[in-house]
């Protein structure tokens, strides 16, 4: 780990994390959609992604004071949606928001730590706001209406997925566990590209070697394994898309700590990580 790296610890929720290997995490809020149809006519017309990107962006820009691109949005229409029943949703997808600094606090405490958890709160306030104002609001497209159904990510809220480890590792400690007290320690990353931890100039294939690098930025680690992520083919063949296998690769980190392992989740959530 290199000795100008910053301490996990220290990363505000809007701030970006510079790692190994040229690779950086980026912080955005990610929202996943899912289109129903609000009147009779639309549950069995083809939905316009175009006119609905263009409806939601500019939604973003007059009514949440934010802007986003299209390329931040992601709408993929279902398949077959004449053989759908009346309430089944259309198309699904994800929106990004990239610029979120705004949020940053204008002035620092003297306590950084006390600082980062207000901006931590005021960051949670703020998304679950935008998803407040989101969820089930209706969207007109020419005559077609629909209605949006707006969350966060499971893998990318924190506070969700420690409360359930919590709730979980509470049950299982009641009886007696061999070796102490029982946490967890294993990352599960999906759809890496395979290229940005690979050996450059050596192969396109991801490297055990490279990737240990990356993930030993977060701290040390006890077992790596890199496998090829078959799921990616299976969401492309889903959608129509031309299959195209070894693009992406799964990584299952298991950290010595169970501190590495949290404050690696926790910066690791709501970030995209980018070449």
């Amino acid at each position: 780990m290199s000795s100008s790296f910053r301490p996990l610890e220290t990363i505000s929720p809007t701030g970006t994390l510079e790692i190994e290997n040229g690779l950086s995490l980026v912080p955005r809020v990610k929202l996943n959609l899912t289109v129903y149809p609000s009147i009779p006519s639309s549950a069995t017309k083809p939905i316009d992604e175009w006119k609905l990107k263009r409806s939601l962006i500019e939604f973003a820009k007059t009514s949440l004071s934010i802007t986003i691109t299209e390329d931040d949005l992601d709408i993929k229409r279902f398949k077959d949606v004449k053989k759908r029943k009346r309430d089944d949703p259309v198309a699904h997808g994800s929106l990004s928001i990239r610029d979120l600094g705004f949020l940053n606090s204008k002035k620092r405490n003297e306590e950084e730590s006390e600082d980062l958890k207000i901006l931590g709160k005021k960051f949670r306030d703020w998304r679950d706001n935008v998803v407040e104002k989101m969820d089930q609001m209706e969207v007109n497209l020419q005559g077609e209406k629909y209605r949006l159904s707006v969350a966060v990510p499971e893998s990318d809220d924190f506070e969700e997925m420690k409360k359930s480890w919590e709730d979980f590792f509470a049950f299982a400690n009641k009886g007696y566990v061999r070796g102490g007290r029982q946490e967890p320690d294993t990352i599960v990353m999906k759809g890496v590209p395979s290229r940005w931890v690979a050996e450059p100039r050596v192969s396109s294939k991801p490297s055990m070697l490279v990737t240990h690098t990356v993930f030993s930025t977060f701290g040390k680690i006890r077992n790596l394994n890199v496998a090829e992520d078959d799921d990616q083919d299976k969401d492309a063949d889903e959608n129509g898309g031309d299959i195209i296998s070894g693009l992406h690769c799964k990584i299952v980190v298991q950290f010595e700590k169970h501190r590495d392992f949290y404050n690696a989740l926790k910066v690791l959530c709501g970030r995209s990580l980018q070449k």
